[in-house]
């Protein structure tokens, strides 16, 4: 999850040179190169069965097609501050999808960091950077269907984490990465090719190829990679509160690199967001 949020930062530079489903269509392409080895099914991996390709499918259109399309067009129709106060719900999310359909049982000090972190995030995102005028933190919440596609991101990358959980049973990390990559290949494709019938590749400099391709091998391959072998050990639920770190090393990566400012209220969110992830992840006495 810090990983993702240093890319989600430091992407903004790609968003800037290549339509969205061309880079998104560059990215899948690009981890099919580098994963094609992890296709290959283990000696002691079962086959997989009908159960198993609907989730593989299911966690590629949810966790990495549906999910991009609903935050990038409810983001244009709301605000970056709606956007994060709405992501600020994903450990919530998962909490209670894991509990629905994992049958994980909500532990309290699980449920005062899934409160905490949802504060943190939550004041992340209205705080105001420092210098800021008075009005930009209400300005321009957006029509409803924007806040609904927000929420039904929420719930696409919640849903990430649960059949996740699920897959690491019967299928290996390496093995998920690459199947859940080409399932967003073929889904982007049409679309990717589209817009790249219309773009001018020749203007596009060296330096934003290598961005690119850090891009796509840390998106695709090594944060997913990373993510399911956690699951494999972790709770969902407990899993799901890592995904607070993602607007904290966002965060980090615009102080740090973007030279954005960062305010008192903005760092006692960030605390607020840590003491929850701490909570959370605390070794229970069984």
């Amino acid at each position: 999850m810090a990983l993702v949020g240093s890319y989600v930062g430091l992407s903004k530079v790609l968003v800037a040179i290549f339509p969205i489903f061309l880079l998104a269509w560059l990215r899948f392409g690009i981890a099919a190169l580098a994963m094609a080895g992890w296709l290959r099914r283990g000696a002691d991996e079962p086959a997989l069965g009908p159960k198993e390709k609907r989730l593989l499918f299911l966690e590629s259109f949810l966790g990495n097609f549906l999910f991009s399309i609903c935050m990038l067009y409810g983001v244009a129709a709301t605000s970056a501050v709606s956007a994060g106060v709405m992501m600020a719900g994903i450990p919530a999310m998962v909490a209670l999808l894991s509990w629905f359909f994992l049958g994980e049982r909500i532990r309290p000090l699980v449920l005062a960091g899934i409160g905490l972190a949802v504060c943190g995030m939550g004041m992340l995102a209205l705080a105001r950077p420092s210098g800021a005028p008075q009005h930009t933190s209400t300005s321009s919440i957006g029509p409803l269907w924007g806040h609904v596609l927000l929420l039904g991101a929420v719930f696409c990358e919640a849903c990430y984490v649960v059949i996740g959980k699920r897959l690491t049973a019967q299928v290996s990390p390496k093995r998920i990465s690459a199947l859940i990559n080409l399932w967003g290949l073929a889904l982007v494709t049409p679309l990717g090719l589209w817009q790249a019938s219309q773009f001018d590749f020749s203007s596009v400099a060296l330096p934003s190829w290598g961005l690119l391709l850090f891009y796509a091998l840390a998106a695709s391959v090594v944060t997913v990679w990373l993510w399911m072998i956690g699951l494999q050990r972790v709770p969902a639920q407990r899993a799901g509160v890592f995904s607070v770190l993602l607007p904290i090393s966002a965060c980090a990566v615009g102080v740090l690199f973007l030279s954005e400012p960062l305010g008192m209220a903005q760092g006692l969110a960030l605390c607020l967001a840590l003491l929850g992830l701490l909570l959370a992840t605390w070794p229970s006495e069984a």
